[in-house]
């Protein structure tokens, strides 16, 4: 590596821990190193019961957002970094814009009537595996409205299986629940073997 360049977490140790159901966090934003988890009862959105209220159902109908894929990655991660506790260091960042430029990592982008980034999530896909990292909102809904379009995108493209990491009680409403280690194993081996390309249909 030469002088002074930034240090990265290469995209083929990325993947490869993916495929083995870990993903990396960082303790704060200036962490220069990360530590793998594994979740021993793991988060996932079924994408065939996912659900959103008649509120969002309804921002989406008025179009009060529109959405872009993949035209401002850099910027949704900082965005989802910038909070007062944050596990998405600079290490982070860096190494998931490479995965970016890969093709692995994706960002969708929700924007307001007047063209400003009102919210958006990135996340890794692989195979037909989508893996959520994170999201963030400017405006009231509009990472709900990323969601939404997260969404459309893994169901128009074939995506089997939406894994959230975690379960929340703020996912809880989108219809995340939890499976065991071995029944998550079970899916996501089904899923990378499959093939499905992230991306907005027309």
């Amino acid at each position: 590596m030469k002088s002074g360049a930034r240090k990265i977490i290469p995209p083929e140790v990325l993947l490869d821990g993916y495929r083995h159901g870990a993903f990396p966090m960082s303790e704060y934003r200036e962490d220069p190193n990360v530590e793998w988890f594994s979740a021993k009862v793991r988060g996932i959105l079924p994408i065939e019961t996912f659900r959103v209220s008649k509120n969002v159902q309804r921002i989406i109908r008025q179009g009060r957002f529109s959405c872009r894929v993949n035209m401002a990655f850099r910027e949704v991660i900082e965005h989802c970094a910038d909070r007062d506790s944050t596990w998405i260091s600079d290490l982070i960042i860096d190494s998931y814009e490479v995965l970016h430029l890969a093709g692995y990592a994706h960002s969708v982008e929700i924007y307001n009537r007047d063209g400003d980034l009102a919210g958006g999530l990135y996340g890794v896909s692989l195979g037909a595996a989508f893996f959520g990292e994170s999201m963030f909102r400017k405006e009231a809904e509009a990472d709900k409205a990323a969601l939404w379009y997260c969404h459309q995108i893994l169901k128009d493209n074939g995506f089997v299986l939406w894994d959230t990491q975690f379960y929340t009680g703020h996912l809880a409403q989108f219809g995340c629940t939890e499976v065991s280690v071995l029944e998550y194993d079970k899916r996501l081996q089904k899923a990378i073997r499959k093939e499905a390309e992230f991306k907005l249909s027309k």
